[in-house]
């Protein structure tokens, strides 16, 4: 009898899986197209599909980790105030929402432009009630529960579903937020209601009160998407999901921390590419996760991704942990469209998996980055080995029809949109490097997803990168990355304070009460106290800064040596980031923040395997035919290859296309493409 875990990513086309027999090593990997319109569906279809390929019963799965852009999607498909949202905050501070943050995001010329982002909760859903705190969490107002009655009635009344509580200083005492969450239970019970004090205990009311909304917002439909799921599993059956800060958490618990989830996918992306480019020696890796509607981007030193707290989910600012990802809207299904200015562009938008490009023969009605390369002769006429036919015709009318627009040559048409993707797929890479002082130039980009290694070898070229790296089954590796991920749990608490004046004993007690937290955390998900770990951190700045740098703090009682070792990690991570620390100047103080304690428990990892060279005959064995395929400065006659009887050590010369059943490589002309001894292929440029 086997014993499988199971990883799928729900994407906005296709539905990745991946199956691990625990017992023979053996991993099985296949897609199946998304369901919008109910992504379970499409879950369950790559549940059976998997099954059905590796001969194995569902029975015989013991558990399953997923990870889905509901939350995502939930938010990205609204625009300014999300539907049926309210807001109940501390009597005075009513417009907390529209005073935001003194930032000025836009600009022209020499006359910058204060822009104040769009309010999630409409003025007359915010509602106050009569209470206060100081900033220790001391009771200056006891609570007025008359204030908070009328506040629900109110929201009954005008609709709203969805409730944010968000007090001042609530990050030090939750004791007025809980009572508010029980009142409303009482008199609404049919709101979702979250309370800022559980969501995110730091200060920054503005951070703080969105982040609170977006997990109310998005937590019935998370709930709902996940119960669904959970009803077709097989009872008892462990259920992951995974968390934007790099591990999962068992179903069950996403309910109470739904905005955990947002960048649930992209990440286990990055930490699949994490495995995979330190398996094959390179430390320094740019992931560059190409899929039908979107591209995420992120930066991975020495086997690991950045982690940032100040993060953006569309227009709004969430402020959790999360891996530094970067998205842009340009995947394979990203429509080309003619612009007002008479410009050619491509996506945002995304034809999506219903209706899909024009070549899907589903009733889309603009061409697409899929349909520019089935007319260029960059992919077969067929997705997914043969499973979804492409209609050539279809697109190649529908790129006549908008070079008829663009009054261009359909051929230049084509090739222009695959131009501006790779160019918005190169500023994507800049955003995470040189806008944040790295060198593009000293990194290797593993390009995975359906449509990334389409592209990889034209970023290579654009970017100048060493080399790009495209794993086996690069469709597959958000899902491969679900199998090599951690249960984590983050938990923060804001204690300002200054570093020559700190009170040891509140840090001490803090610490403890967070990673009692964690602790239990872990043992509710049946963690032993000797396999968990628990990572302590802390947020220092230097007094009169306004933002945060996040150190590792030493375990166990926290001493006074025991603190200067952090402020001396704070002084070196300063340097590293800003280029200058104040390190040997008593004069420039140092002030500690945020406290934080992660919690891990480990998961049994996946073997990568080495394949074996075993046939002779050069790569010409895994030629399966040619074609013409355009490239910048013409068409040639392409030799196209089957990744599957590539073997260690072949080397192909561009032009070359490297097919499998997930994904294409594009081997352009002066690049040559090399197997590795995992299988990659390593493109570089000739010479």
């Amino acid at each position: 009898m086997a014993r499988v875990r199971l990883a799928l990513d729900t994407g906005g086309t296709f539905t990745d899986v991946v199956a691990l027999d625990e017992k023979s090593g053996r991993v099985y990997t296949t897609k199946t197209p998304s369901t919008p319109e109910d992504p379970s569906v499409g879950f369950m279809a790559g549940v059976h599909k998997v099954a059905r390929q590796g001969g194995f019963d569902t029975r015989d799965i013991v558990a399953v980790a997923h990870g889905t852009t509901v939350a995502t999607n939930a938010l990205l498909s609204e625009e300014g105030s999300l539907p049926g949202l309210g807001l109940i905050v501390t009597r005075g501070f009513r417009h907390v929402l529209e005073i935001a943050r003194q930032s000025v995001p836009q600009g022209y010329g020499n006359s910058y432009f204060w822009v104040k982002p769009e309010r999630i909760v409409p003025l007359h859903r915010v509602h106050e009630v009569t209470e206060r705190l100081d900033f220790r969490g001391a009771v200056l107002t006891g609570l007025d529960e008359q204030d908070v009655v009328r506040a629900a009635n109110s929201f009954a009344s005008n609709g709203v579903t969805s409730i944010g509580v968000c007090l001042l200083h609530a990050y030090a005492n939750g004791a007025h937020e809980q009572r508010i969450r029980e009142i409303l239970r009482d008199v609404y019970p049919e709101a979702s209601v979250s309370i800022s004090s559980e969501v995110l205990p730091e200060y920054r009311e503005y951070e703080r009160a969105v982040t609170t909304l977006v997990d109310s917002f998005v937590k019935p439909r998370v709930g709902r998407y996940v119960a669904q799921i959970d009803a077709r599993l097989p009872p008892g059956l462990p259920f992951y999901i995974m968390k934007s800060n790099g591990g999962v958490v068992s179903a069950r618990e996403v309910a109470s921390q739904p905005i955990s989830t947002l960048l649930s996918g992209p990440a286990a992306g990055a930490l699949g590419a994490a495995v995979l480019a330190s398996a094959a020696g390179i430390d320094r890796v740019l992931t560059l996760d190409g899929g039908g509607t979107s591209t995420d981007v992120a930066v991975l030193e020495a086997g690991a991704p950045h982690l940032s707290t100040e993060s953006r989910v569309g227009a709004y600012p969430v402020k959790i942990p999360m891996i530094d990802v970067v998205t842009v809207g340009a995947g394979g299904g990203s429509i080309a469209r003619r612009a007002a200015d008479g410009r050619l562009r491509v996506g945002p938008g995304s034809a999506g998996a219903d209706p899909g490009p024009m070549c899907y023969a589903r009733g889309g009605l603009a061409p697409t980055v899929t349909d520019a390369m089935l007319v260029l002769g960059r992919i077969p006429p067929h997705l997914l080995g043969g499973e979804i036919p492409l209609n050539t015709q279809l697109a190649e009318e529908g790129i006549d029809h908008l070079a008829d627009a663009l009054k261009l040559d359909p051929q230049r048409t084509a090739l222009g949109i695959l131009e501006i993707a790779a160019w918005n797929q190169a500023n994507a890479v800049r955003q995470v490097t040189v806008k944040r002082g790295l060198d593009v130039r000293d990194y290797v980009l593993v390009a995975f997803g359906g449509s990334g290694p389409l592209q990889a070898g034209r970023l290579l070229d654009l970017l100048g990168l060493r080399a790009a790296l495209v794993p086996r089954d690069p469709g597959n590796v958000s899902a491969f990355g679900l199998l090599t991920v951690d249960v984590k749990n983050d938990y923060v608490v804001t204690q300002v304070q200054r570093d020559d004046a700190l009170d040891l004993e509140r840090l001490n007690s803090a610490y403890t009460r967070l990673e009692q937290v964690a602790t239990d955390a872990l043992r509710a998900e049946g963690f032993t106290p000797e396999a968990m770990r628990l990572v302590r951190t802390a947020d220092l700045r230097y007094f009169g800064q306004a933002w945060e740098v996040r150190v590792e703090v030493p375990m166990g009682r926290l001493d006074r040596p025991a603190a200067n070792v952090a402020v001396t990690r704070f002084h070196a991570a300063h340097e590293k980031t800003y280029g200058y620390s104040y390190a040997g100047q008593p004069e420039q103080r140092v002030e500690w923040v945020n406290l934080r304690v992660a919690g891990i428990g480990p998961l049994q990892r996946p073997a990568l395997q080495r394949p074996t060279r075993n046939q002779s005959g050069g790569t010409q064995r895994a030629v399966d035919a040619t074609r013409h395929v355009r490239f910048e400065d013409g068409g040639l006659e392409t030799p196209i290859y089957a990744r599957g009887r590539l073997q260690p050590g072949d080397c192909l010369n561009g032009p070359a296309i490297v097919e499998e059943f997930g994904s294409t490589t594009v081997v352009f002309p002066s690049q040559t493409a090399r197997v590795d001894e995992f299988g990659n292929l390593l493109l570089e440029r000739s010479g």
